[in-house]
């Protein structure tokens, strides 16, 4: 990406922050950060609650993004608080901005389906939206660090790649997501 295309580029990070994964009693909720950036200015900090291992997370979502108009929304993965599930699709659809599911780390789907499968008696629900996403990509969006995995819902492989390089100002973190992280952990009780 030019910085003339990297110019007023406007991003739409979300991150969660901490919880209690196995509470005792009533299920606990968790801090979802959403971070809007100009460029790499921050421009908005929007916070909401969310249940942990709920099904709230895509209209909370929904909700922080009803005067975002911007490039791209990029979630730091699909699940929060636990198994609480963004729908990415959802999200494109409702709000026409293309979506990037990033993550740090390979993920591991087999995985998620089994420990959906032995605690969720909607896993089914849950699962179609991970399944709807498409091919896992992986891109360098810095240099020297490994290699990140995502999924684009609205836009192409090449363009979320582009969205990924411009945003990744200090690692390969986009930087609305790290940022988003930050606010969300420091503002999460201690678990």
């Amino acid at each position: 990406m030019t910085p003339t295309e990297r110019a007023g580029l406007r991003l739409f990070g979300v991150e969660d922050g901490s919880f209690e994964a196995f509470p005792t009693g009533e299920k606990g909720y968790c801090f979802l950060c959403g971070v809007e950036t100009k460029e790499s200015r921050i421009v908005g900090i929007k916070l909401i609650k969310i249940q942990v291992d709920g099904f709230d997370a895509t209209e909370k979502l929904l909700s922080m993004l009803e005067a975002f108009e911007g490039d791209a929304v990029i979630l730091g993965g699909i699940t929060f608080a636990g198994f609480n599930i963004v729908d990415p699709v959802k999200v494109h659809r409702e709000t026409g901005t293309p979506v990037i599911v990033y993550s740090g780390e390979e993920p591991d789907n087999e995985g998620v389906l089994n420990a959906l499968k032995a605690h969720f008696g909607d896993w089914r629900k849950r699962w179609r939206i991970i399944q709807s996403l498409g091919p896992i990509h992986t891109a360098k969006p810095f240099h020297g660090e490994p290699p990140v995995y995502f999924e684009v819902v609205g836009g192409t492989r090449e363009w979320g790649e582009k969205i990924l390089a411009a945003s990744a100002a200090v690692s390969r973190i986009p930087e609305p997501v790290r940022i988003a992280g930050i606010i969300a952990r420091g503002l999460s009780p201690a678990c």
